[in-house]
């Protein structure tokens, strides 16, 4: 092999080496836009790849799309579906898609949020290999995203991911979490329907998930209803019908139903499909569904700031050379972490140029504000050194 240049040895006994350095080139505007037009998978793919992306070239290519494509945006049922862990969020997904793409005739796009390890960040995205027949339907698209540290495991771009299947002519969209945490309270922000999984006889049933949780549901499905379970999800399902009871009427004026169902057997998934129907007839009726979604815009446009904010903070050049001072100064104790931010953000954001004057006032040791700790003094001294 000497006639081969050395630096492409390696890629002759690791063929992925190859492809993970040489990526996909990136598309025009139009050709994105007019790829989900006609429906292309493998477009809708790189799409989603593009939003997920943090490059800035990246991002503004990608807001571009998502300006060309808004039009067709906005005509599909978006349903959350989340569960304690354990309950066949997967099984009931593929069960629920399959009927959906065969029975109904549906295009269906599942966006499943893998959670992702808090030590190297890794995430596995195994959804597609517990979904394989109907990752495999050609009228279904299952895109698993790594959560990231986004809040609650919702991957950042799924809201842009979103978009881009309705753009795409799917018109259900599942949004699958990762069933820790906050993922809920993010899911529901995204959602039209809001569907809670729970388990009979893993527990006190009236105490195995949390207030708040029960409280955004819009039904409850008892899974795994079979192979002689079927009485105890009954049961579980009765309980917890009359526990929403006690609670206050949803804005919405739906009351919220609880039924069981088998991902094994199919029992149960018709009937699931028509209260999601019955939900947005119903809502669409009495204004709630326009409205839920006009909230979720403004809530959209709310965390896009926060997170540009941020983002911008931590760019300027004063706080990347004064943050690992401060941050050292926070953990050894000797400033407050409220101290600590006060003085990174009173350093400017309210006055043009405020990273110049910010590394003046560091180098000069000039920190006006009167309860500021020396030990911080003495780290944004050493930033400006």
């Amino acid at each position: 092999m000497s006639h081969f240049p050395q630096s492409h040895v390696s890629y002759l006994t690791s063929p992925n080496a190859y492809f993970a350095a040489v990526p996909a080139p990136l598309l025009s505007t139009s050709d994105y836009a007019q790829g989900l037009a006609a429906g292309q998978r493998g477009t809708l793919a790189r799409a989603i790849t593009l939003v997920e992306s943090t490059l800035p070239a990246h991002q503004a290519l990608a807001q571009a799309v998502l300006a060309a494509v808004l039009p067709r945006t906005g005509g599909a049922v978006r349903l959350g579906i989340t569960g304690v862990p354990g309950v066949g969020k997967s099984t009931f997904i593929e069960a629920l898609g399959l009927y959906l793409v065969e029975k109904l005739d549906k295009k269906l796009a599942v966006l499943a949020v893998d959670p992702s390890s808090p030590r190297g960040g890794g995430s596995i995205l195994g959804d597609k290999t517990r979904m394989p027949r109907l990752a495999a339907h050609e009228r279904a698209f299952i895109r698993p995203s790594p959560a990231g540290g986004s809040l609650g495991g919702v991957a950042r771009a799924t809201r842009e991911a979103l978009l881009l299947c309705e753009a795409a002519g799917y018109d259900v969209i599942f949004v699958e979490t990762v069933g820790v945490g906050q993922s809920e309270v993010a899911v529901h922000g995204l959602v039209d329907f809001f569907l809670l999984l729970m388990l009979a006889g893993a527990g006190d049933e009236l105490q195995g998930v949390k207030r708040g949780i029960m409280e955004m549901a819009d039904a409850l499905l008892l899974t795994k209803a079979d192979a002689g379970n079927e009485a105890a999800a009954a049961r579980a399902a009765r309980d917890y019908a009359g526990a929403l009871h006690l609670f206050p009427p949803a804005a919405s004026g739906w009351t919220v139903p609880v039924g069981t169902c088998s991902a094994l057997t199919g029992a149960g998934l018709p009937e699931a499909w028509t209260t999601v129907e019955a939900y947005r007839a119903h809502t669409q009726a009495n204004g709630y569904w326009a409205e839920r979604r006009a909230q979720q815009q403004l809530q959209w446009l709310d965390e896009a700031v926060r997170q540009g904010l941020e983002g911008r903070f931590y760019e300027q050049p004063a706080v990347r050379a004064a943050l690992p001072g401060v941050r050292a100064a926070v953990a050894t104790g000797s400033v407050t972490p409220f101290a600590a931010a006060e003085a990174l953000l009173g350093r400017g954001a309210a006055r043009a140029g405020w990273d110049a004057a910010f590394a003046a006032a560091v180098a000069a040791g000039d920190l006006p504000e009167p309860d500021m700790s020396e030990g911080l003094a003495n780290e944004f001294d050493r930033a400006g050194q």
